[in-house]
C-alpha cells in the first residue's frame, strides 16, 4: 500500500483545490481545514490512507472502497473517513455533486481537548462512518457545508472557530442518523489497535502540573494492556499503517504545542509534566517532530 497521504500531497494531487494558498496550518498555528465542492472532483482516487480527516457529503454514485470491504454508494451519503482506515473512491455515474471538508485533529480539538474524535463513532476504527441520508438530511447538511463555503472565503478574525463550530453541528447531526451497513469484520488487530488508541487518550489532557504522564513507551503500553510488545507493534502497524512509537509521539507533540499556546507553564515545566527527565531531552524531541524548538513554536503562534 502506498503511504498514508498528507495535506500536501493532497494539494499536490489537486492543485485547483487550493485557490487561496492555505497553508498546513491555516488555522491560526492549531492545524488545517478546508473546505470544497465535489464537482470537479477526480472519477477515482488512490487507496491509501491519508494523515487528516475527511468529511464528504456524496451525490452521486459510486463505489466506495473501505479498509476489507467495498459498499455500493447509490444514493446521498455521508461519509466520515479517518486516518487509521485506507479507502478509495471510483465514480460511476458522470454527475458528482456534493462537498467535503478535510481537517487534522489539532483543528477540531484546539478549543476541547476533551472532544476526542477518536472516541466518537463516526470516526472510531470498526464504528459507524457511512450514512445515506433522506431529503431532509441532505438539505441541512448541504446548508452546513454552504455556510462553510462562504466562510473559508472571508478575512474574518475568527472565522475558524466559527468552521470549527459548522463542524461540530455536521457531527452532531450525523449521530441522529441510521448508519449505513458495513458488513466490516472486527480483527483481533483491530481490536488491540482500539484498546490502545483508547488508553493512549486516557492519559490526556495533562491539566495540572502533579499530573505527569505515565505511559511513555510501547512497552508500557503492552504491559497495561497485557500482550507482548511485539504483537501490540505489529497490530497498530497493521490496522494503521504507523508503528506505536509513532502514535505516542504524534500525541505528545499534540498536548505539547496544547500546553505552550494554552498554558503560562515554563517550558521546563511542560517537559517534566510529559514526562521528560531533564527539559533538553524535550526540546530535542520536540525540535525533532516539529523542525523548531518548543520557545519558538511558543514565540511564533502565540499572537497569532
Amino acid at each position: 500500500m502506498n503511504k498514508a497521504e498528507s495535506i500536501q500531497d493532497f494539494y499536490n494531487r489537486n492543485p485547483r483545490a487550493n485557490p487561496f494558498g492555505l497553508s498546513a496550518n491555516n488555522a491560526n498555528g492549531l492545524g488545517h481545514f478546508n473546505v470544497f465542492t465535489r464537482e470537479n472532483c477526480f472519477k477515482s482516487t488512490p487507496y491509501s490512507r491519508r494523515d487528516f480527516y475527511k468529511i464528504s457529503l456524496i451525490i452521486g454514485t459510486g463505489r466506495l472502497y473501505y479498509a476489507d470491504k467495498w459498499v455500493d454508494i447509490d444514493r446521498p451519503a455521508l461519509l466520515f473517513s479517518n486516518p487509521s482506515t485506507p479507502y478509495s473512491w471510483e465514480a460511476i455515474s458522470d454527475k458528482q455533486e456534493g462537498y467535503f471538508c478535510l481537517f487534522t485533529s489539532s483543528f477540531l480539538q484546539s478549543d476541547n481537548q476533551h472532544f476526542l474524535l477518536h472516541q466518537l463513532p463516526l470516526f472510531k476504527i470498526g464504528g459507524d462512518f457511512l450514512f445515506f441520508t433522506n431529503d431532509s438530511q441532505c438539505k441541512i447538511i448541504s446548508d452546513i457545508f454552504e455556510k462553510m463555503m462562504v466562510e473559508i472565503a472571508t478575512s474574518y478574525a475568527h472565522k475558524y472557530e466559527l468552521l470549527r463550530n459548522y463542524l461540530h453541528l455536521i457531527i452532531h447531526e450525523a449521530m441522529k442518523m441510521q448508519p449505513a451497513e458495513t458488513y466490516q469484520p472486527h480483527s483481533s488487530a483491530s481490536r488491540v489497535c482500539d484498546l490502545f488508541l483508547d488508553l493512549l487518550e486516557r492519559q490526556f489532557p495533562i491539566d495540572n502540573q502533579e499530573r505527569t504522564l505515565q505511559l511513555r513507551t510501547a512497552q508500557d503500553y503492552a504491559n497495561i494492556l497485557a500482550v507482548h510488545a511485539n504483537h501490540l507493534n505489529r497490530s497498530i502497524k497493521e490496522t494503521t499503517g504507523k508503528t506505536t512509537t509513532q502514535h505516542i509521539a504524534e500525541r505528545l507533540i499534540k498536548e505539547a504545542k496544547a500546553l505552550l499556546l494554552h498554558s503560562d507553564w515554563t517550558i521546563s515545566e511542560i517537559a517534566y509534566s510529559l514526562g521528560f527527565s531533564y527539559p533538553p531531552y524535550f526540546n530535542n524531541f520536540f525540535r525533532k517532530q516539529t523542525k523548531m524548538t518548543p520557545g519558538i513554536f511558543r514565540e511564533q503562534y502565540i499572537h497569532v
